[in-house]
């Protein structure tokens, strides 16, 4: 089992440097287990086939099996019971099976024990999904943003030797305190990594932050697309602008958030956001790490939420992203349309009570990013929301208010201006989210 724990040790430096590990496909057996205790919204067999999904997302993988696991409790030690392990085992040795995925989380112990038991490597939800997102990190902000959720999520699951990670920190070497265990060790070169990784990401953070206060210069709204990963929103993204960002059949074929702007049918412009799509269960490690990111969302002041109407769980996807979307701390005044993509992959009567029942909301359009139907009066929509939403108003302000001044200018509200003895008179012409961020101040 050794050369199994050195493959451990080594997989973020090497992961996180760009380097495929696979140089050739490796077999993996997918394990959904059915908690009695901890059943949730969806389906176990709907669970497993995204989580069959998730696996085909990673490049080198090929899928040998995959089941459902009923389990009436959690074994502390393995997870499943002794006679379900050595069923497991002999399933996995006869497929020749050198990786198992498990679909839920899996304690460090459990992980040990369970590898030792299979003599295969193994990786819960998170080290999974963690997985595709270090393959799929093209920005120097996502690779920070991947690497920093890594370590975060890896400094849980000290249970071997890290050796690695003093060759990570750039050479600057270390030697634990008198008495210092190798745990104590680990867990301090780990937390050198955060310290530095976030430095480097404050200062992307800054510069997206500055490039939010140079698009409010510009009076364009900010259009958001989120939803659950795979609706289809890059296709939509695309349709719509005209861009050619990557839209795949896949599992979070995107990953680094993309802004175009765009003109709508009557003329005005907007900046529409493309962002990473949600899944349930996101680790917490990687909604904290791409918070930054998501802050366009939360900025935005229309929202899009983007669903595969098509698939079996779909109001169950969307009640996930709107978990995802309030932990986030979006607020309940930005307005929010739902979008029902995929209507080309629905059947006939289907079809057309989906149709029906959009068409009694004007809140909700159904449409098929992938032929066009049914964008036009989604876009009609967009412009009659900001044709709505923005209204005139008169200020006037004394010389003492040059903050509040100054800011009305860079937001780019500021219609007219004559200057008095006192101070300025203004019209301007805002939107809501605008009038209560100049109240605020």
């Amino acid at each position: 089992m050794n050369d199994l724990d050195d493959d451990d040790a080594g997989w973020v430096e090497r992961r996180l440097a760009g380097h495929d590990t696979h140089e050739q496909a490796t077999l993996a057996y997918v394990l959904h287990p059915d908690l009695k205790s901890n059943r949730t919204r969806r389906l176990p067999e709907h669970g497993l086939a995204e989580a069959v999904s998730l696996a085909t997302a990673l490049p080198g993988l090929e899928v040998a099996g995959a089941e459902v696991v009923r389990l009436p409790k959690q074994t502390p030690g393995t997870l499943f019971g002794s006679g379900k392990v050595a069923e497991l085992g002999e399933r996995i040795k006869t497929l020749g099976v050198g990786l198992v995925l498990v679909d839920g989380p899996v304690t460090p112990v459990q992980q040990r024990n369970l590898e030792e038991a299979w003599g295969v490597k193994l990786l819960d939800r998170t080290g999974l999904i963690l997985e595709i997102f270090a393959d799929r990190a093209r920005t120097r902000e996502g690779v920070l943003q991947v690497e920093l959720a890594a370590l975060s999520y890896q400094r849980t699951r000290l249970v071997r030797a890290w050796t690695h990670l003093e060759r990570q920190r750039g050479g600057f070497g270390f030697v634990g305190g008198p008495g210092e265990t190798q745990l104590e060790s680990d867990r301090r070169a780990i937390d050198d990594q955060v310290v530095r990784i976030k430095r480097q990401l404050e200062k992307v953070v800054k510069t997206r932050e500055l490039h939010r206060a140079a698009r409010r210069k510009v009076p364009f709204p900010l259009v958001a697309l989120v939803g659950y990963t795979n609706a289809g929103k890059s296709t939509l993204f695309n349709r719509i602008t005209g861009a050619e960002v990557l839209a795949k059949d896949m599992l979070f074929a995107t990953l680094d958030p993309t802004m175009r702007g765009m003109e709508l049918p009557d003329g005005r412009k907007v900046i529409l956001s493309d962002t990473v799509g949600f899944i349930s269960d996101l680790p917490t490690q990687l909604v904290a790490a791409f918070r930054a990111t998501l802050e366009e969302v939360l900025a935005a002041d229309l929202i899009l939420h983007v669903r595969d109407i098509s698939h079996p769980e779909s109001a169950e996807q969307a009640a996930d992203v709107g978990d995802i979307l309030t932990s986030l701390g979006m607020k309940a005044e930005i307005p929010q349309f739902e979008v029902w993509n995929k209507l080309d992959l629905v059947d006939g009567s289907a079809r057309a009570a989906l149709e029906k029942q959009a068409s009694a909301s004007d809140r909700v359009f159904a449409l098929s990013a992938l032929t066009g139907a049914g964008i036009a009066p989604l876009l009609a929509a967009v412009s009659e929301v900001f044709e709505q939403t923005r209204a005139e108003a008169v200020l006037t302000l004394d010389f003492s208010q040059g903050r509040a001044h100054a800011w009305l200018h860079a937001e780019g509200v500021v219609d007219e201006e004559t200057l008095n003895d006192n101070g300025w008179v203004l019209r301007v012409s805002w939107t809501e989210r605008q009038q209560k961020a100049f109240a605020a101040l």
